[in-house]
């Protein structure tokens, strides 16, 4: 597009009818915030345009929320409605050339390219300003749309000042609007706070450029769902599903199996390779990465982790900020709590846990067993019930394991530890000192029997 374009979003309110002490565009759905759906839908629509975001209520929160965006941040301190927090932005924009759009950062579903079809809209028509438009069935507590003709829009009123005839429309204001730049901040200063609420609506800027002799179009979208505005938890909940079925067709067409989608929860911002099965009421969430040839599995949680191909997550498993290469097994019941890294082919079983360990290829963990601050060599084993001490009280310390070192079953090794290659850590022993490479370590008391001691013991207590 030619025409360049820059963006508003206002971002400024707190959202009382969420109930909450966060601000509204900070709630999630789909695995993002409100406003940073608002904001990837700009940048993949128009990925060099200007995009200044209006803060207020707890701006400092949405700024760190959208820190790794190439956005801008204009403050609206006292919140006296849309027109005045497009006023706070005038400093930033008013040099702009071209067309401005103005978004709402709790409108999240607006897609890329309804923005794209509302740019090119407004620069191939003579109008000054497109509003996005809708039916709806119940448009209750929208403002309605009186149309002019050919397209376009002769007023906007409120709900509160409709006649019965208005109400009877149901094309309805979404509130988001692409302007004539240069046109709007000639005009902007003729809102006014007429009002009961003494607020300065951006819906008055279409009858004050028609006054001008500018008309106004409208962009009628088919589909309600992009311009719902988000102000309870219940239109909030709505929103995701909206999202998670997005995501789960777009995953689906792309060659992924998820059974039962539905019942699934994939962040926006997930990937997911070809021919993965993704089994019923998993989590897929933050920027998980998925190899191809991969299943995940029943109630299976992934938090921002990357898995190679051909991984299998059993399930009830959970896995945090670890990386999963090729042919790795996890599960079922197996918890990954934190940067941990399973190299190629190497196995972690039932009620396993991991923190900050290192297992390298094709080394085993099957079974009830802690692994923490651990560097683990590749073909060894680590048997059921075997736990790192890696906590003094005070300090970490870091246990190493090396290459086809065999731990026997319930030994406990106290860090800081190293275990040499090849050794052997005989079951049920406690280690505090080092193994050489290839030495047989035993931690515990030679066992000693003691004939007839049972028999003696019944008759004692029960004189037979």
């Amino acid at each position: 597009m030619d025409t360049p374009i820059s963006f508003a979003i206002l971002a400024a309110g707190l959202g009382t009818r969420m109930k909450s002490a966060r601000a509204k565009v900070l709630h999630r759905a789909g695995g993002l915030t409100l406003v940073e759906h608002v904001v990837r839908s700009v940048e993949a629509a128009f990925p060099d345009s200007r995009i200044v975001v209006v803060v207020g209520y707890q701006a400092a929160e949405v700024r760190q929320t959208l820190a790794g965006h190439r956005v801008e941040f204009a403050v609206q301190s006292e919140q006296k409605g849309t027109g005045h927090a497009l006023m706070a932005c005038r400093e930033l924009l008013e040099g702009e050339e071209g067309l401005l759009a103005v978004l709402y950062g709790d409108c999240p579903l607006l897609s890329p390219a309804t923005l794209r079809r509302l740019a090119a809209r407004q620069r191939d028509s003579g109008d000054a300003v497109t509003v996005i438009t809708t039916v709806l069935e119940n448009p209750h507590g929208y403002g309605r749309i009186i149309p002019g003709g050919e397209g376009r829009i002769r007023a906007i009123v409120e709900e509160k000042a409709a006649m019965p005839e208005q109400l009877a429309i149901r094309e309805i204001n979404s509130g988001m609007y692409c302007f004539r730049a240069g046109l709007l901040w000639r005009h902007i200063g003729e809102l006014a706070a007429s009002n009961p609420a003494g607020e300065f609506y951006l819906t008055d800027m279409v009858e004050i450029l028609g006054r001008h002799g500018y008309s106004a179009g409208a962009l009628r979208l088919d589909d309600p769902q992009e311009v719902l505005g988000i102000n309870t938890r219940v239109e909030l909940a709505a929103a995701d599903r909206v999202f998670r079925d997005r995501k789960a067709r777009e995953l689906m067409l792309g060659g992924v199996t998820i059974e039962k989608p539905e019942t699934v929860t994939i962040d926006a911002g997930v990937s997911i390779g070809m021919d993965s099965v993704i089994e019923p009421f998993a989590q897929i969430l933050g920027r998980t990465m998925i190899g191809k040839d991969c299943r995940v599995g029943t109630c299976s949680i992934l938090i921002d982790c990357s898995l190679g191909d051909s991984v299998t997550v059993f399930p009830f498993s959970i896995a945090r900020t670890s990386t999963l290469e090729d042919g790795v097994e996890i599960g079922p019941f197996a918890r990954l709590r934190m940067e941990n890294h399973l190299e190629a082919g190497a196995h972690v079983g039932n009620f396993v846990e991991l923190k900050k360990t290192r297992l390298g290829a094709g080394s085993k963990a099957m079974h009830l067993a802690y692994l923490g601050d651990s560097e683990i060599g590749s073909r060894a084993n680590i048997g059921a019930g075997t736990i790192t001490c890696n906590y003094d009280g005070v300090r970490k310390h870091r246990t190493r394991v090396g290459d086809g070192a065999f731990v026997g079953s319930n030994s406990t090794l106290v860090a800081p530890l190293e275990i040499g290659p090849g050794s052997y850590v005989a079951a049920g022993s406690v280690v505090t000192e080092a193994v050489p490479a290839d030495a047989l370590a035993l931690g515990r008391s030679r066992q000693v029997n003691k004939e007839g001691w049972a028999a003696r013991r019944r008759q004692a207590l029960h004189g037979g």
